[in-house]
C-alpha cells in the first residue's frame, strides 16, 4: 500500500498528514497512534509531529508501506497543469502524479533533465523486480512518464521509448443471474438498492453513478445520459423498468437536490459508502466469489451476451473503445456458446 506524507499544521502544532485508499486494517492500526486526528472533509489523518516517525510508522506497519512525500522539490508544476489543460480526470490525474513522485524519489540526487532513457528502463525494471508491481500498475508508471517528456516537454516518443508489459490475459469475474439475484435480495434500504439496480441494470462504472445529476434521468426516453466517462466520453445507457419504479418512491423519500445520489444536499454520495454495504450484502448472500461494484458491470454485459444481445451493442452501452475489450466476455458466457449448433448436425447423413 502507498501512503502519501506530508508535513501539516493543525491550531498551530506541526505534524504529518497521511492519505491513503481506505482501508479498514490500515485505519485501525493509525487509531492506535496517541494524538492522531482524522479530517473526514480533506480523507487526511493527521499525526503529531515526532523524531523518526517514518520508522516508527514503517514499525507499525511492518514495513508494508511506501511512502511518498507529497511536496517534492523537483516537481514540475506545468505536470499538473497540463494534464488540467487536457481535461484529464482527477482520478487519472491523482495516479499520475503519484506514479510521477515515485519517478522523481527514485532520481533524488539526479536532475530531471538529465536522467536517461537507459536509466528510465532501469527503474521501470526496478518497479518489476523489486517492487512486484502488476502489469497494470507498470502501465500507469510508464504512463505517468511518457506524460511528462512528450505532452509536457513536447520531446518525441524515440527519444524515449520504454517497451511496454504484456497483459495479463485474465478473465472478468462474472456473477451469474441467480447470484446477481441473492445479493440484490439482501439489500433493502431503498436509496442503496437504487444505487445497485440502477449499476447492475446498466452496466455503470461505480464513479458513473456517484456522478449522476437529477436531469440524467431521462425517463421518457427510457435511458440515462453519462456524462464525461472514462476516456472523457459521453453516452446514452439503458433505463430499467425496474429501476424507474424504484427511483419515483426514492425522489419523494429523499428529496435530491443536484446529484441522483448525495449524502447531504447537493454533496455526492462516496465511492466508500457503496463499496461498504454492495460488501455486506455479498457476505450476507453467502456467494463465495470475490465480488465487487464492477463485478456487476462484467455480469451485466455477459448476460446481455448470453440472452443473443449483439455485442456491438453492449460495446456501445460500456462506453468501449475497442471492439477487443468488449469480446473477451464472449470467453466467459455460458448459454451462448451452448447454443451454439456445430455445422455436422446439420448435415443430412445416412447414418441419423
Amino acid at each position: 500500500m502507498q501512503i502519501i506524507m506530508r508535513e501539516s499544521n493543525i491550531d498551530g502544532s506541526r505534524c504529518i498528514a497521511l492519505c491513503f485508499p481506505y482501508n479498514e486494517n490500515t485505519i485501525s492500526l493509525i487509531k492506535k497512534i496517541e494524538g492522531r486526528k482524522c479530517s473526514a472533509s480533506n480523507k487526511f489523518w493527521h499525526i503529531p509531529y515526532q523524531e523518526n516517525l517514518h520508522n516508527h510508522l514503517n514499525e507499525q506497519f511492518k514495513g508494508k508501506l511506501e511512502f511518498v512525500r507529497q511536496q517534492h522539490p523537483k516537481f514540475p508544476p506545468e505536470y499538473i497543469e497540463t494534464l488540467k489543460l487536457r481535461n484529464y480526470s482527477d482520478a487519472t490525474i491523482k495516479t499520475y502524479r503519484l506514479h510521477f513522485l515515485r519517478f522523481l524519489n527514485f532520481f533524488q540526487n539526479i536532475k530531471l533533465e538529465d536522467i536517461t532513457k537507459e536509466q528510465i528502463r532501469k527503474y521501470l525494471l526496478f518497479l518489476v523486480q523489486e517492487k512486484k508491481y502488476s502489469v497494470s500498475a507498470q502501465n500507469q508508471a510508464i504512463n505517468s512518464i511518457k506524460f511528462y517528456y512528450e505532452k509536457v516537454l513536447g520531446k518525441p516518443v524515440e527519444k524515449y521509448y520504454v517497451p511496454r508489459p504484456r497483459r495479463e490475459k485474465k478473465l472478468p469475474e462474472v456473477l451469474s443471474e441467480e447470484e446477481v439475484t441473492k445479493i440484490l435480495k439482501q439489500i433493502t434500504n431503498l436509496k442503496h438498492k437504487c444505487i445497485i439496480y440502477l449499476i447492475y441494470s446498466a452496466g455503470l462504472r461505480l464513479t458513473e453513478v456517484v456522478h449522476l445529476k437529477l436531469s440524467d434521468i431521462q425517463s421518457d426516453r427510457k435511458q440515462i445520459f453519462i456524462r464525461s466517462a472514462k476516456g472523457n466520453k459521453d453516452r446514452y445507457v439503458i433505463l430499467s423498468d425496474t429501476v424507474l419504479k424504484l427511483l419515483r418512491p426514492y425522489y419523494k423519500k429523499y428529496k435530491p437536490t443536484y446529484w441522483l445520489f448525495e449524502s447531504r444536499p447537493e454533496i455526492q454520495y462516496s465511492n466508500r459508502a457503496i463499496q461498504k454495504f454492495f460488501k455486506s450484502a455479498v457476505i450476507k448472500s453467502n456467494i463465495n466469489k470475490p465480488a465487487t461494484i464492477h463485478t456487476l458491470r462484467h455480469s451485466f454485459a455477459t448476460h446481455l451476451l448470453e440472452h443473443g444481445t449483439d455485442l456491438r451493442y453492449i460495446q456501445e452501452l460500456l462506453g468501449h473503445k475497442s471492439s477487443k475489450t468488449t469480446e473477451i466476455y464472449t470467453h466467459v458466457t455460458r448459454t451462448a456458446k451452448s447454443k451454439i449448433k456445430s455445422p455436422l448436425d446439420n448435415l443430412k447423413l445416412d447414418d441419423q
